[in-house]
């Protein structure tokens, strides 16, 4: 099973995104097939609901709706494991605590510039990459 912690970014390009083939829509099939399991607590299942919701975005309340509930049904609660360090953005900071609490997990961000340099730290790209090649 892979463990990951996925960024509202993702999923808003996931959403977006009218190529089947894009790594964010493959992660999002990834998801709903069980093949990745999503790690989450409060604080990152209301950022997705805030910024999933906004009227900009336009997308479906069903689908926003499909989505977080296969991810509270299927997914993993966790307890974020502190970071000490200094982040560069830290109101992502629950992202990364979030997959540090598990020690098989990825973050799994469109942006990596808010988050330290972490192995464990990856785009899209690099996490269909590394489990599922190109």
């Amino acid at each position: 099973m892979i463990y990951a912690v996925i960024d509202t970014n993702v999923w808003v390009s996931a959403l977006l995104t009218h190529n089947d083939t894009s790594p964010t829509e493959r992660i999002f099939k990834l998801l709903f097939n069980g093949e990745i399991v999503a790690l989450y607590n409060e604080e990152i299942m209301a950022e997705y609901e805030d910024v999933l919701f906004r009227k900009k975005f336009k997308f479906p309340k069903k689908d926003i709706d499909e989505l977080l509930n296969y991810i509270k049904k299927n997914g993993i609660h966790e307890d974020r494991t502190p970071f000490a360090e200094a982040m560069p953005d830290e109101d992502d900071r629950v992202f990364l605590e979030i997959s540090l609490s598990r020690e098989d997990s990825f973050l799994v961000t469109g942006n990596l510039k808010h988050y330290p340099k972490l192995p464990e730290v990856v785009t899209p790209a690099e996490f269909i990459a590394r489990f599922f090649g190109v």
